[in-house]
């Protein structure tokens, strides 16, 4: 994508949603890390659902400790991969309340260094949390990264700092929404829904799909 194409495409799909979202739903900070730890290979509709019933009865990581294995399996059990999930999360929340008081950290470091918790986990609790201009590259971010021509990249690392580099400074904290919204319902994985696209006419790839 050329240099030049870059702020319009931006500033297109900010016109179109002026404040994203992550679509997964939360009340603070720890059930923000709790649905995104769970939400791996797993849809956000999916995990809202179970989160639903879990949160309401424990949201706060002591509250999932005194679930124990079984207790807290038993609300996300709909989930993919929910036994290893659930293991992590249990290990997750005793690093929580032992080393935190009770509290999800604020830096890279300290949230990577929790079980289930990698740099994706970590640069959504950041920006959708704490505000910070992180890129968090899931399979859409990296599909539509690497499609338009916006940040090419043969890994997610790669694609991050392509990101990082490429997207002007005040769409940067949205960046990451935008990319995944528009991944998860037009830039699709099959076959792109060009005819249908806002940002068209700034994108690299070819040929663009037809109305059909």
């Amino acid at each position: 994508m050329k240099k030049e194409y870059i702020e319009p495409f931006f500033a297109t799909l900010r016109a179109a949603n002026p404040q994203p979202v992550t679509e997964l739903k939360y009340t603070s900070v720890f059930e923000l890390l709790a649905a995104v730890l769970l939400s791996a290979q797993a849809t956000d509709v999916g995990v809202n659902k179970a989160t639903r019933k879990l949160f309401a009865v424990a949201p706060t990581p002591q509250a999932i400790l005194d679930l124990g294995l079984e207790g807290l399996e038993s609300y996300i059990k709909t989930i993919g991969l929910y036994r290893t999930k659930a293991k992590n999360l249990l290990a997750t929340c005793r690093i929580l309340v032992e080393q935190h008081g009770g509290q999800v950290p604020r830096t890279r470091e300290a949230l990577e260094a929790l079980p289930g918790v990698g740099r994706k986990t970590a640069n959504v609790v950041l920006n959708s949390a704490f505000g910070e201009a992180t890129m968090a590259v899931d399979t859409h971010i990296f599909r539509v990264s690497n499609r338009t021509g916006l940040a090419p990249g043969k890994n997610p690392l790669e694609v991050e700092k392509g990101l990082l580099k490429r997207v002007p400074e005040p769409y940067r904290v949205d960046a990451h929404h935008w990319l995944i919204l528009h991944g998860r319902y037009v830039c699709v994985a099959r076959k792109p829904l060009c005819w249908q696209c806002a940002v068209e006419p700034f994108c690299d790839f070819q040929p663009k799909t037809p109305r059909p």
